[in-house]
């Protein structure tokens, strides 16, 4: 068939002319449930069984189905996920497969944090985050089981917020890699960390945080930017968009319209209270039909922290204190909801689901760093590196403010945004954007001034 031909050469030929290529039209209509393939690196893979036992949930993968999800896997995934993809591959490969210059850049600055085996040095964050944890509670737990004093009882409030915060960055963490010795020992800090100490699911927290850093900044896929009735970072919420993570229409009714218009003004009072939306979402998904990963452990863990809690504040003389207890914990914890807020409603948005092809892309346009300095790194648990997170989320907070000038350079190179604000600007962008659309709701008679004025008075 082949004469003179050397024998590799040979299977090396057959090899080509053997292979089954699809197009990527042909491929986007595997996009259902019941239906999911994706391509990585060209090659073509049937998930639709493995999307229900995903560990990272199974929205990632109904969101990006049906596209080349190259980038978001390798950034998701270590070194050893690569040999369970040969199980779910189709035989076919993508015909027209393209890498961008953005994309072959990025993997290479993967590539290279790999060899230098930066996703395994860790340092000791976690543990100085858990001794630290471990000390204000005992602190806490002083203070107001053994001292009298209304002051003494009002910093071990603020203590518990900060201790919250500290808390669920070790939950944070744990979720996007091992921050512990074996995955049992990752499971059990999440829980501890998470529904034990703040009594927010770990489950509820991987299930909505997986959906937004794939959609991120998307209005009707990402969670974290639905907030109606409450707030709208855009007046294209006004026209009661569905969300495609929460399965149902986001109504922007006259209650809707009321809150958003004075948003601007509401906006920090309301984040002192955000545990409240939190410890109910919890609840709903705990006790809901979906099907939840360590159902019974969350459970448990969440009955552990409505244990200690309402007893602590037992333990304070009279209902004053008891009700100034919780108002200071909660808005000294409202600075991490409020770090959150600051990292994303001011920066880019759009519509759709997320495009496995603009991976960096997205990224860099959905988000905002707060700057400060290296001091104040254990106050935000490196999140202030917030789009660095989102590029390399399996990469631990110790090693973020390293490969930041990187992540600049790379900006810098392909003309994409690197938008890192002081604490203060953060908080004028976001009052900026959040006012933008209050004086929309407001007058929602002329969309068409409405969009004109979004156009010239937003981000993005």
């Amino acid at each position: 068939m082949y004469p003179n031909t050397p024998q590799p050469l040979i299977y090396n030929i057959m090899e080509v002319e053997m292979k089954k290529y699809i197009t990527s039209e042909e491929l986007e209509k595997h996009n259902k449930q019941g239906d999911l393939w994706i391509s990585i690196q060209g090659k073509v893979y049937n998930v639709t069984d493995w999307a229900k036992e995903h560990p990272g949930g199974e929205v990632p993968i109904l969101n990006l189905a049906g596209q080349d999800v190259t980038d978001a896997f390798i950034a998701y995934h270590p070194g050893t996920a690569w040999k369970h993809l040969d199980k779910f591959f189709t035989g076919y490969h993508l015909k027209d497969f393209k890498v961008s210059e953005v994309s072959r850049d990025y993997r290479k600055l993967v590539s290279e944090f790999s060899k230098l085996g930066l996703f395994e040095k860790k340092e000791h964050v976690t543990l100085f985050t858990l001794t630290s944890v471990a000390v204000m509670f005992g602190i806490v737990l002083y203070g107001v089981l053994r001292c009298t004093s209304v002051w003494a009882h009002l910093g071990s409030a603020m203590l518990l917020g900060l201790l919250w915060m500290q808390s669920t960055y070790v939950g944070h963490d744990s979720g996007h890699y091992e921050v512990m010795s074996s995955r049992g020992y990752n499971k059990l800090a999440q829980i501890l960390c998470g529904n034990c100490m703040t009594g927010i699911s770990i489950a509820w927290w991987k299930w909505t945080h997986n959906a937004h850093h794939i959609a991120c900044n998307s209005l009707d896929y990402d969670p974290d930017l639905q907030h109606i009735p409450v707030f709208a970072v855009s007046s294209r919420f006004f026209s009661s968009m569905k969300s495609y993570f929460y399965g149902r229409q986001l109504k922007f009714d006259t209650l809707s319209r009321l809150l958003v218009s004075y948003q601007h003004w509401t906006f920090y009072p309301v984040l002192c209270f955000a545990r409240v939306n939190l410890y109910l979402q919890t609840i709903l998904l705990l006790f809901s039909r979906r099907k939840v990963p360590d159902r019974a452990f969350n459970i448990m863990g969440i009955l552990v922290f409505w244990t200690w809690f309402p007893l602590l504040i037992s333990c304070l003389p009279n209902w004053s204190e008891r009700v100034m207890f919780v108002l200071a914990s909660f808005c000294v914890c409202s600075i991490q909801h409020l770090q959150f807020c600051l990292n994303h409603f001011a920066a880019n948005v759009y519509m759709g689901p997320p495009n496995g092809n603009d991976w960096f892309e997205k990224q860099t346009a959905g988000t905002l760093d707060i700057s400060c300095s290296t001091s104040m790194d254990w106050f935000f648990g490196g999140l202030q590196f917030q789009l660095e997170h989102h590029l390399f989320p399996r990469l631990p907070r110790a090693q973020l403010r390293k490969v930041s000038p990187l992540v600049i350079d790379l900006c810098k190179k392909h003309n994409l945004p690197y938008r890192s604000l002081s604490f203060l600007e953060a908080n004028k962008w976001t009052l900026r954007t959040l006012r933008t659309a209050a004086l929309q709701a407001r007058d929602l008679t002329n969309p068409a001034s409405n969009l004109l004025w979004e156009a010239f008075n937003t981000h993005g």
